[in-house]
Parts: C-alpha cells; sequence; structure tokens
C-alpha cells in the first residue's frame, strides 16, 4: 500500500512540472507579443516637424518593404480614429491612380492620420488636386509629394491604344486620356506603338510619372519655392502590380 502510495506522489509530481513547463513563456514569445502589440498613437505635429524630406522617403521605403515581406504593422484603427479628432499632421501625399489594386496606406504600410492620398486615373495633375497638393504642404505642414504611377496601368494602356473614348459618349475620360498622351513622346521604342508592347508600356507609365512631377511644378508656384528651399520634395515613383514593390525616381 505504502509502495503505491509512493508511486501516485511520483506521477502527480511527474504531471505537475509537465504542467509548469507547458505553462512557462519563452522570453522570445513574450518580446514576440510586446512587438505586435498594436500602436494606438497617430503622427503628432512635433513629429511631422522634426522629419527631413529626404527621412521620409526613408520611411516609405521601408513602409514598402514590410508591404511586400507582408510583415505589416498592427494597428488600433478605434484609438487612432479617436485620437485623429483632434488634428492631422500627415508626413506626406500621395497622387495615385484610382486602381482598385493599388492600396496606397498599404503599399506603404501606414496608418490612419499618415498621409494625404488623392487619386484619379493615370495619376494626372488637374487644379483641384494641385490645390489639395498645396494645402497638404503649405497648411498642413506634409513635406513630400508623391506621384506614383503603376504597372498594368489602364489608363495609360488606352491612351496608348488611342482609344476613342468620345464616340462612347465619354468625353471626360477623352480629356483625361489626351492628358496622358504626351508621355509617350520621347519614349525610345523599337516594336509596335501598342499597350501589348510591355517595355514600351511601362516606359509610358514612368515617363507619366515624371511629367505630371514636372507638371506640379510649373502649376504651383508656392509648391516649387518650397521644394527650392528644400522644404518639400515633389517626386516620381511606380509601384510593381506583380511585386508590390515602389521605385522611387
Amino acid at each position: 500500500m505504502i509502495k503505491k502510495l509512493g508511486l501516485v506522489v511520483i506521477a502527480l509530481g511527474m504531471m505537475s512540472c509537465e504542467e509548469t513547463k507547458k505553462e512557462a513563456v519563452p522570453a522570445d514569445d513574450v518580446v514576440a507579443e510586446v512587438e505586435q502589440t498594436p500602436i494606438k498613437s497617430i503622427l503628432t505635429a512635433e513629429e511631422q516637424a522634426d522629419m527631413s524630406p529626404d527621412e521620409i522617403i526613408g520611411r516609405l521605403k521601408k513602409g514598402n518593404e514590410n508591404f511586400v515581406s507582408n510583415n505589416l504593422t498592427q494597428r488600433d484603427h478605434s484609438e487612432q480614429r479617436r485620437l485623429a479628432m483632434i488634428g492631422q499632421y500627415p508626413k506626406a501625399i500621395v497622387l495615385s491612380c484610382v486602381d482598385s489594386r493599388v492600396p496606397v496606406e498599404d503599399v506603404f504600410d501606414l496608418g490612419i492620420g499618415d498621409i494625404f492620398v488623392a487619386r484619379v486615373a493615370g495619376n494626372i495633375e488637374n487644379d483641384d488636386i494641385v490645390g489639395s497638393m498645396e494645402f497638404a504642404t503649405a497648411v498642413a505642414g506634409s513635406k513630400v509629394v508623391i506621384v506614383m504611377g503603376h504597372t498594368a496601368c489602364g489608363a495609360v494602356k488606352h491612351a496608348i491604344d488611342n482609344t476613342d473614348a468620345a464616340s462612347m459618349d465619354m468625353n471626360a475620360l477623352q480629356n483625361l486620356l489626351n492628358e496622358i498622351k504626351p508621355s509617350m513622346a520621347g519614349v525610345e521604342n523599337t516594336g509596335e506603338v501598342s499597350s501589348k508592347n510591355l517595355e514600351f508600356t511601362n516606359s509610358v507609365i514612368r515617363n507619366n510619372a515624371m511629367q505630371t512631377v514636372k507638371d506640379i511644378r510649373e502649376t504651383s508656384p508656392k509648391m516649387a519655392s518650397l521644394e527650392n528651399e528644400g522644404k518639400i520634395k515633389i517626386v516620381a515613383a511606380v509601384y510593381d502590380m506583380a511585386t508590390g514593390k515602389v521605385k522611387f525616381m
């Protein structure tokens, strides 16, 4: 009987040790849990003021690396939304195409209050877009303006293929395509002038983004002046739909 009781005590002791082992959390796991705690804060006026245009571009590049590696930052959107009611201090404004496959905030691993986003098919500028950029920079303090084209852009493809939107009662779309067509000029091409010519199309996409940057500087003396003073930067970039990577030019 005594031997049996002894065996029971030993068995219970071993079970207790096993349970203790299971409950113990390795230090690495604790660190991982801390790192995954959702961010609740939003960008402040002080943080915006302390960053240079180059530093902001560097952070955007790092955010894009997170997006490419599927390692997006966890955020407490409810808390960020509440804090954003107090004010906004975005570090940049991005002009992107309307394409639904280009999620701008995710592409740069950003959340509520981090950037302004303007969208129009073909990422071209107009008075309203430039006015929004002037508000973002000269009024709200953003220090970087990014014109971001993307591969497989439908608007650029239709401009290249000379689609006759006007004949389909889409005069506004025709005007938009006409704004893109000048970006075809000067692009080296040894093949056919067609959206099926991928190399040519990608060159026009890049040229279109850079042309928009040039047009913004010419349209807005204020932003051109801020850039000359080193207070802001106006840059072109292209988002690769296949890889998720953004290439700055």
